[in-house]
């Protein structure tokens, strides 16, 4: 080897060295197939934040999805994340732990953008090594529980063509917290007899309303419930759990690992969230913790396309309850990933995320 060809070779080794990493965001609108009604809010689309982050080659991808009921929005964390982009672009991605950490500590509220990173991080990660996420967590996607198929809140008449349309499902999810319940509840037990869940939304106002309806619902077949009362109501959640027998699921009033110990004597579980949440590692801490506390698990997740609801899948062998199905209620979706055959949720193979362009 000659002394020009060494000169080449350290010249190539110092531009490495130095060569930052990318970080693309950009926000996205994704339109819904059908107007999406709970009991607090209603909508036509969902604008979420979409991360880029290439480092040595690679591109890992991650997605946010803000909720104004967190007083979030796409844009703000977009903008969240350029007060951290020159640390981004000059760090070491295998310290994914360490980035986050600190993206935690500087970074106020915005969650959902904290995910996009995180999520993007553990794509890279995964990719680097070659295995599916899934694999990098030691878990089993043969244990990934049923996922539910959402209802949201909408006429009897158009209620019962939603159930119709999700006739795959064995298991379906139903929007409830309103004064039309009961005549949701009917017309979805017009058209079929399958187990239901159901989600309240913080809907109900008072613990004897709660009750009630709950020892109705029960009667007509429901599995469980999800926040039947507002989050900070989290003494009369308790006085509710005396008085019924279905198991109530925490969400609005858990968003991260240290809210789970202040829920642990009023809810049966916690419903997980990688927005709310802030991402993977956050989401599995959050498990971790309610499993310590002995609770059961929901994994949950917004409207989003299929970066961010595989990416929570990859976690789904973890857990008792899915309800991941925010990427089949969208029209757009950009990208491939789980999918579902009978309700059962099937995991990429791929290395990361196992994400493909749609």
């Amino acid at each position: 080897m000659t002394r020009r060809d060494l000169g080449r070779l350290a010249g190539a080794a110092l531009a490495t060295s130095q060569a930052r990493n990318r970080i693309e965001t950009e926000v996205v609108r994704l339109r819904l197939r059908h107007t999406w009604t709970v009991a607090t809010s209603t909508s036509d689309y969902r604008d979420n934040l979409f991360l880029r982050f290439t480092a040595q080659g690679v591109t890992g991808l991650g997605e946010g999805a803000p909720l104004a009921r967190y007083r979030e929005n796409a844009r703000e964390g977009q903008q969240a994340l350029e007060n951290v982009r020159a640390d981004l672009e000059t760090c070491d991605p295998w310290q994914f732990g360490k980035i986050m950490a600190e993206v935690f500590r500087r970074v106020p509220g915005n969650f959902a953008a904290k995910c996009a990173l995180d999520v993007a991080l553990m794509d890279w990660v995964g990719k680097k090594l070659g295995i599916p996420l899934y694999r990098y967590f030691g878990l089993d996607p043969r244990d990934s529980p049923l996922t539910t198929f959402s209802i949201g809140i909408d006429t009897p008449e158009v209620t019962r063509q939603k159930v119709r349309e999700a006739a795959e499902f064995p298991v379906l999810k139903i929007k409830v917290g309103l004064d039309t319940d009961e005549a949701t509840i009917a017309a979805v037990r017009s058209v079929t007899d399958k187990p239901l869940r159901v989600d309240a939304n913080e809907g109900w106002k008072s613990k004897e309303e709660a009750v009630r309806k709950i020892l109705w619902l029960e009667r007509q077949g429901v599995e469980l419930i999800e926040q039947p009362l507002p989050a900070h109501m989290i003494e009369e959640s308790a006085w509710v759990r005396e008085r019924v027998n279905m198991p109530i699921i925490a969400d609005e009033a858990c968003l991260h690992a240290e809210d789970v110990p202040k829920v642990a004597g009023a809810f049966d579980g916690v419903n997980v969230k990688l927005a709310k949440a802030g991402g993977i590692l956050a989401a599995w801490r959050m498990i971790q913790t309610a499993r310590a506390l002995g609770m059961k698990v929901m994994l949950g997740c917004m409207i989003e396309s299929s970066v961010a609801v595989t990416a929570a899948a990859h976690l789904s062998p973890l857990v008792d309850w899915a309800d991941l199905d925010g990427n089949l209620l969208i029209a757009n979706d950009p990208y491939r990933g789980v999918r579902v055959r009978e309700g059962r949720l099937i995991l990429p193979d791929a290395p990361g995320l196992g994400l493909t362009p749609a």
